[in-house]
């Protein structure tokens, strides 16, 4: 039985969202504030989080960051702010995904059951297996091992999030091309269900930050301007 964490203080919302749930033959938990959502984090163990971002004592943007530290699992936030700014910066913690308040229960279960399974073909895809050779791809100072999921920038070992990592990977596999935005949300994040085309946008901008000399004058992940984005190889 896959277990739900929703982190709400608003109680109506979260017992509804529990009954969904719980119909469904997840295993739920709530917790109404930050402290205590991290105490349920490490004794419930859940497989994904469903996490508001006005909570009392440790606001919901803290605790992506602190989740995200601790967890790969999916993380959707919750939000009646409509300010892009949060979303960005949720979405640069590590979020999954950005719902606005107020929404139907029926569509975060079904994004809640997409994420999860995109997860769990995510493990199951790259579980380490002791007897594969490694495969290093390589360029310039970047080089990624797809055996142990190691980034290295310049012989440094870089955390990348999941989608970092596979939207970096893709890029590097597939140089010289370009990709617009929903080839890219097709290819790395699914069809299940619609995701905002921004999240490229902001994926896109984490991963330079990591391996670009200047970011904002980058020589590898560089904007095709109307159409996407690409991997630029120049050959040597």
């Amino acid at each position: 039985m896959e277990k739900i964490l929703i982190v709400e203080d608003e109680f109506e919302i979260s017992n509804v969202l529990k009954d969904y749930f719980e119909n469904e033959d997840f295993e739920v938990e709530i917790s109404n504030d930050g402290p205590c959502a991290l105490k349920k984090f490490e004794i419930f163990k859940p497989d994904l989080i469903i996490l508001d971002i006005m909570l009392p004592y440790l606001n919901g943007i803290e605790l992506c960051r602190i989740f995200r530290e601790k967890s790969k699992i999916p993380i959707i936030m919750l939000s009646a702010k409509t300010d892009e700014k949060d979303k960005i910066l949720t979405l640069e913690l590590g979020a999954d995904e950005y719902i606005e308040k107020p929404f139907s229960p029926k569509m975060v279960l079904a994004q809640s059951k997409a994420l999860l399974r995109r997860y769990k073909n995510y493990e199951s895809n790259h579980s380490i297996n002791n007897q594969k050779t490694e495969t290093i791809i390589e360029y310039d100072h970047i080089l990624i091992n797809t055996d142990s999921r190691i980034v290295k920038i310049k012989n440094n070992i870089i955390s990348f999030t999941p989608k970092e990592y596979e939207l970096l990977l893709f890029l590097m596999k597939n140089p010289n091309k370009v990709f617009t935005k929903s080839n890219l949300l097709e290819i790395i994040w699914g069809t299940d269900e619609y995701i905002d085309p921004n999240t490229i946008t902001v994926h896109i901008k984490k991963i330079r930050e990591k391996i670009e000399v200047d970011s904002k004058n980058p020589t590898f992940i560089k904007t095709a301007w109307g159409i996407g984005y690409q991997f630029s190889m120049i050959s040597k």
